[in-house]
């Protein structure tokens, strides 16, 4: 692996690899800790809405994907705040709903033949110097809030009446919360696709929680873990030729499924 760093696409993929990871372990576990999965599920499967329309459009593709992956999640969570009873269907509605305006875009640009499945699935080795430079800001844009906001955001993941009751505004922080998701999901676009997106989200912090007692711990830990995890699905994928995200993803399950057991050992 050593001679292959010698290569530009590498090293990009390398540091893409690092600064998703760190996007990942931050706002997973926000996503986890919240119990929002699904909500984080729906709105990288809508976001696909924005990398059609960019395409369409002719603008970068991350761009656009944000700023739907944004729409989405200030939707979602204007809805879900008053309509709780429905929140599977809302989900279920805004994931088809992208999915669908996404294809349509694309259907619609004429001479565009290059293969969606990258974006489903993840092509970390194309990331260019533009995305990382893309990355790079999203990654200081979240930690920045999350570092500026943490104690308001602790309360509201942890008990969000108890907050409300000190005089924080739960709706608007929830809202970040989803937001935060959103570019978390953008920023996993080209390294594991939207497929696999909530796995790198979510097996992190799921091995994390199992040693961190704190949220500040666990963000830390489950950074250092999709870093590894990334790292390890990069190797396997360069010697055995195959899919990085799926690499990346696999590496993490064996090895959350390896300290479950060891853990009850």
């Amino acid at each position: 692996m050593l001679e292959a760093l010698q290569y530009d696409f590498i090293q990009n993929a390398l540091i893409a690899g690092i600064l998703v990871s760190l996007a990942a372990g931050i706002i997973g576990s926000l996503v986890v800790v919240n119990k929002i999965t699904f909500l984080a599920g729906g709105i990288a499967h809508s976001s696909y809405g924005g990398i059609g329309l960019a395409i369409f459009l002719g603008i970068p593709v991350l761009f656009g994907a944000t700023i739907f992956a944004v729409l989405t999640a200030i939707i979602i969570a204007s809805i879900t705040l008053k309509n709780k009873n429905r929140i599977d269907a809302i989900i279920g509605i805004m994931w088809a709903f992208g999915m669908a305006i996404g294809i349509i875009f694309v259907d619609l640009t004429p001479g565009y033949n290059v293969d969606l499945m990258s974006y489903l699935f993840g092509s970390i080795i194309a990331v260019s110097s533009e995305d990382i430079i893309y990355l790079s800001i999203l990654d200081l844009f979240i930690v920045g809030l999350v570092f500026l906001f943490y104690k308001q955001i602790l309360s509201v993941s942890y008990d969000s009446e108890f907050a409300s009751l000190r005089g924080i505004n739960v709706k608007f922080f929830y809202t970040l919360i989803l937001i935060l998701a959103a570019l978390s999901v953008v920023a996993a676009i080209k390294v594991v696709g939207l497929i696999l997106v909530i796995a790198l989200l979510t097996i992190p912090t799921y091995l994390a929680e199992m040693f961190a007692k704190r949220l500040s711990s666990m963000m830390i830990l489950s950074s250092l873990l999709a870093t590894f995890f990334t790292i390890m699905g990069l190797i396997i994928s360069y010697y055995y030729d195959i899919s990085s995200g799926a690499s990346i993803i696999i590496v993490g399950v064996f090895t959350l499924l390896l300290a479950k057991l060891l853990g009850k050992k």
